[in-house]
């Protein structure tokens, strides 16, 4: 396993993490407690793939990239909604290019597996 392929585990593992803390820091409005309980529960599910990946599951990684695109995709509206505090629009551009990062990370080293090198 790749130094850059960990990093990006290692990213996708930190972006669940914060997910799962999601309901806890919202006030309910901003995000609403219904985006925060989904980023919840797709950060559970992702960090169970961080897990399965680090120990050699290739087949995780598709699927992970999908639901970190997917939460991350759940805090753009943030951007087009009126009243937003300024705290929530940075931790939303933050989620936004932390999972972008983390995607091209743990894509780089795919290409070492079919036979580009």
């Amino acid at each position: 396993m790749s130094r850059t392929f960990r990093a990006g585990l290692i990213l996708f593992g930190l972006l669940s993490v914060g997910d799962l803390a999601g309901p806890l820091l919202t006030d309910g409005e901003h995000p609403p407690m219904s985006i925060a309980l989904i980023g919840a529960v797709l950060g559970l599910i992702s960090l169970v793939m961080v897990v399965l990946a680090w120990r050699g599951e290739r087949r995780v990684v598709v699927p992970l990239i999908v639901l970190r695109v997917l939460s991350a995709a759940s805090a753009l509206p943030a951007f087009f909604v009126g009243d937003v505090p300024a705290a929530a629009l940075v931790a939303a551009g933050v989620t936004v290019v932390l999972a972008v990062a983390g995607t091209a990370l743990v894509l780089v080293p795919a290409r070492e597996f079919a036979g580009a090198r």
